[in-house]
């Protein structure tokens, strides 16, 4: 640790895990005087080179004057950091401040030069652009905001890595030196680069464990069953294409193998490398393992094992302990606790999970962090017969237990630009991040749908993230807001799945019905209206319908430029067999064929034939039968793209050809609706509107008014002078209410403010609550007003219980609610309502992520179910929303210029035909919460 002449305590919190460019991990902390043997070792390690670029000349090793150097910080105006892997350095850097003139220098000098040194074997991993981010938020928080760096014109690597980090940079080019300056305000470049690292780094670390060139599972029991043994003939009989090994420390020295699977007593013994393990052991011998997995290289690990956070404090200690242990090695965990993962793509065929069937290959990637639900996920898709039929498959499948190390938002991060991902499909039990969740799946649902079931739990056991303060149903909307098909139950997730895997967008919400059924086609109508669809009058064709006129009704609908989409419902005739199903599926496929660009769905009442014909081979593939009679031969695996055409009965690149078809006619359109949904949420994407400038705006004044409130404490509610004033400074004008004690200044008030004048009873109790009598309106001269003041005083107390005040009357119009608040978790949420009771009542509030643009401004007060009276309800006038949309925006852009406003409230809001009155606020003032995302790239902390 550093001595006690250092002028600050080991700042412990620039300790962090990171993902580096290959998918590995490294760990990045400050270097103490306790580093002297790590330095001068990693330094011999170094060539001669890199010690040449970094010293301008040769510099074989370093003195004893050089490791104290770099060794001694005072963690102000002199830091370094070290990256390392397995304990020993792999790169440093450090900074010394530095003034004008380029000397030592303390503060307030605000900049300083930088260095770098990377060791031979880890240049290309992504080392240096990670210590960049770090050492850049370790200066910005010591108050420095510039870099100086001074590279030797050859040192190509290096100077790429100042320039491609997106920073404002000066470049020059002196003494043969090139000197490089760059400010460490991070920009929508710097962003925008490191988002982009960040992808590519935590894809790629999630590669590694589901695309594995060979496995080994630690923990095989020498007899069938247990768990071990389970992954290991899982993986086996899936005709996993890459290496296989079991491996348990109790096999017998002499056995060399196991059921034909290479078998070994460590990992250590293994010859070659190893890129995945599976850890089934005892949970008392895990950490030996990871010791043995680390020493040989391994990349990541599945630990199925149990016994951690789950089991209470001590296994949370446990799950900490194994996490930190991994990433020492760098390598990534999925579990502990954990189901397993599944790579159905012909050139892997990895199933290393306790499913004992490989799921049939397709486009669906599935996330659960239940086991069982994960279980319940893959039935449901695998299975040909019972509810939703018109099965597609997995791509990949990953549970991750108590999901210590990676986590949906890693999933996530492969799933973006997996080109054999069509469609993710998510159970949530929590969300640890929200900010960053909403982030990615905003990226994520602009490319490919991701519907998601999110449970109402905490997080995980173990972790040490911030809890969200808001509302299941508040991040439920901003889940919405990012393009994510929220959906309540693992039904509906699978439902929606299956539509979107296989069959187009639909253009608008227009729906055809056609069918043999009228009551059943009536029941489709009625769904429809129920989800917000716009439904045609079912056309019923009658129970005696043939295959021929299905066809030609469907092709009728599809062509029809008034219909987006065809529900085409359908019960059995008495006497129909196999022949009749197989008939009506190839004409209901026959027609959806010619007109693809439309989706359709089929609900269908106990028709096992039909739901079999839809989901089975078209007759040019009869070959496909036999390959699927049992999906765990190896032999009889076909390509991923072989097995989509013997399913769907067209080559995979030709796109649908599946029609899902669906037991009961709410399932079918609550499925649709979702897609409807989402397909107008990416035609909208696709211009997400602008956060607009005004010119009023005095956003220098407000932060001086910001800082001088905040001197007095670390939080405060305004006072209404000073609300009014910050308030005042964003174009926003709140109406003052004057305090009325007695009936004699409540007159004086009123003379002051002018007739007519409201009397309004702000006790808490009362504060807000017209329907209680509280509130006097339209009180047109002095007798009127002490007339309504000796009412309130009669009905509820003395004044002093009243808090009595006066205001002057607003137009009349529509009360509303806006709000604004920062949520540690989430960031900070602008939400709108109408007030009263009975949206309260309701949960009627809508909400959107700040910053908020132009359009989500619109879209937000049209979101909330009581909109209509905002717009002419039953022929009253219309208020002006153009007015409503400015103020949402206007709150806005002060929430996200001063952080420091952590929330802020505008009640009653009253909107008239013109204009609109704000006549109650207040803010709350705070040092802002931490922002992870606009720091360097870290793991999780634990």
């Amino acid at each position: 640790m550093q001595t006690s002449s250092d002028r600050h305590e080991y700042p412990a919190h620039w300790e962090a895990d990171v993902v580096l460019r290959d998918g590995g991990t490294a760990r990045v902390r400050p270097i103490t005087v306790d580093d002297a043997d790590r330095l001068v070792s990693f330094y011999e390690q170094v060539s001669d080179e890199s010690k040449y670029y970094r010293f301008f000349a040769p510099y074989p090793r370093l003195s004893a004057k050089d490791v104290h150097r770099f060794t001694h910080h005072d963690f102000v105006d002199r830091v370094g950091l070290a990256a390392t892997v397995g304990g020993e350095f792999i790169a440093t850097v450090r900074y010394d401040r530095i003034s004008a003139d380029g000397r030592a220098a303390s503060a307030p000098a605000d900049e300083a030069e930088v260095a770098f040194l990377v060791q031979d074997a880890h240049q290309g991993r992504g080392v240096a652009s990670a210590l960049l981010e770090h050492i850049a938020a370790v200066a910005r928080e010591r108050d420095i905001r510039r870099f100086a760096a001074e590279v030797l014109p050859a040192n190509n690597k290096m100077i790429k890595v100042f320039t491609d980090a997106g920073y404002t940079q000066k470049r020059s080019f002196e003494d043969g030196v090139v000197r490089l300056e760059f400010d460490l305000e991070p920009t929508d470049r710097s962003l925008a680069v490191q988002r982009a690292r960040e992808q590519r780094a935590e894809a790629r670390s999630v590669r590694r464990l589901l695309v594995p060139g060979s496995v080994a599972v630690v923990g095989v029991g020498r007899s069938p069953g247990g768990v071990g043994r389970s992954v290991l003939d899982n993986i086996r009989d899936a005709g996993f294409t890459g290496g296989l090994y079991a491996v348990n420390k109790a096999f017998p020295e002499e056995q060399k193998d196991l059921d034909g699977v290479l078998a070994y007593r460590s990992v250590r013994d293994i010859e070659g490398p190893v890129d995945l393990v599976v850890v089934a052991v005892p949970v008392e011998h895990v950490p030996e393992v990871v010791t043995e997995c680390g020493e040989h290289g391994v990349q990541g690990l599945v630990v199925v094992t149990a016994g951690y956070a789950e089991s209470g404090p001590e296994g949370r200690e446990r799950q900490r302990e194994l996490v930190r242990h991994a990433r020492t090695y760098g390598m990534r965990i999925i579990g502990p606790n954990a189901f397993g993962v599944i790579n159905t793509a012909a050139d892997v065929r990895l199933n290393a999970s306790l499913a004992p069937e490989m799921p049939r290959p397709g486009r669906i990637g599935l996330f659960a962090q239940s086991g069982a639900i994960g279980i319940a996920l893959l039935s449901r898709l695998h299975r040909r017969g019972g509810g939703v039929t018109g099965v597609t498959g997995v791509s990949t499948f990953v549970s991750s237990g108590n999901r210590a190390d990676v986590s949906g938002n890693d999933v996530l991060q492969y799933w973006y630009d997996d080109p054999d991902t069509d469609v993710a499909l998510m159970y949530l039990e929590s969300i640890g991040n929200p900010r960053k969740f909403t982030r990615l799946a905003r990226r994520t649902a602009a490319a490919k749908p991701l519907v998601v079931v999110q449970g109402a739990g905490s997080a995980p056991q173990g972790h040490a993230v911030r809890a969200t303060r808001l509302p299941h149903a508040t991040v439920s909307a901003l889940l919405r807001q990012a393009g994510v098909i929220r959906v309540e139950t693992i039904t509906e997730l699978v439902d929606t799945g299956l539509l979107l895997a296989r069959q187009p967008l639909p253009g608008g919400p227009r729906v055809a019905i056609v069918g043999n059924s009228e009551s059943l086609g009536l029941l489709t109508y009625d769904a429809c209206l129920s989800e917000g669809l716009r439904p045609s009058p079912p056309v019923d064709l009658t129970t005696a319908a043939t295959a021929a006129d299905f066809h030609r009704a469907l092709s009728g609908a599809l062509a029809d430029d008034s219909c987006d989409a065809v529900v085409v419902t359908a019960i059995p005739a008495v006497g129909e067999g196999p022949a009749e199903d197989a008939a009506l599926a190839e004409a209901l496929r026959s027609a959806a064929a010619a007109a693809p660009g439309k989706p359709v769905l089929v609900v269908h009442v106990e028709l096992g034939g039909l739901a079999e014909a839809l989901s089975a081979a078209m007759s040019t593939a009869p070959q496909a039968a036999s390959k699927r009679e049992d999906p765990r031969l190896p032999a009889e695996r076909p390509s991923t793209a072989e097995a989509e055409q013997a399913v769907t009965g067209v080559p995979a690149s030709e796109g649908g050809g599946l029609i899902p078809a669906f037991p009961a006619a709410e399932r079918a359109v609550r499925a649709l609706a979702e897609a409807v949904k989402y397909a107008q949420w990416r035609r909208e994407a696709t211009d997400p509107g602008r956060v607009p400038e005004f010119e009023d705006i005095d956003e220098k004044g407000a932060a001086g008014l910001i800082g001088g409130l905040l001197a007095r404490g670390q939080g405060l509610t305004l006072g209404v002078d000073e609300t009014c004033d910050l308030l005042g400074k964003y174009g926003v004008d709140v109406h003052r209410a004057l305090p009325a004690p007695t009936p004699d200044t409540a007159a004086e008030a009123a003379r002051a403010l002018g007739y007519p004048v409201a009397l309004k009873a702000t006790a808490p109790h009362l504060r807000h609550r017209a329907d209680l009598g509280g509130v006097r309106l339209d009180l047109a001269d002095e007798e009127q007003l002490r007339r309504a003041y000796a009412e309130l005083g009669e009905l509820f107390g003395k004044p002093e219980e009243l808090r009595p005040v006066v205001q002057r009357m607003a137009p009349r119009g529509v009360d509303t609610v806006v709000r604004a608040v920062i949520d540690p978790a989430a960031g900070a949420v602008l939400s709108f309502g109408l007030a009263g009771a009975a949206s309260q009542l309701l949960g009627d509030t809508a909400h959107r992520l700040i910053p908020v643009t132009d359009r989500e401004a619109g879209s937000l007060i049209r979101s909330i179910r009581t909109a209509p009276l905002l717009f002419g309800w039953r022929g009253s006038t219309p208020v002006d929303t153009p007015a409503l949309e400015e103020l949402l925006l206007r709150v806005s852009r002060l929430v996200d210029d001063h952080p420091e406003v952590v929330a802020v409230t505008l009640e009653p809001v009253v909107v008239a035909a013109h204009g609109l009155s704000v006549l109650g606020a207040s803010v709350r003032l705070a040092p802002p919460p931490a922002r992870d995302d606009l720091g360097p790239r870290t793991l999780p902390v634990y």
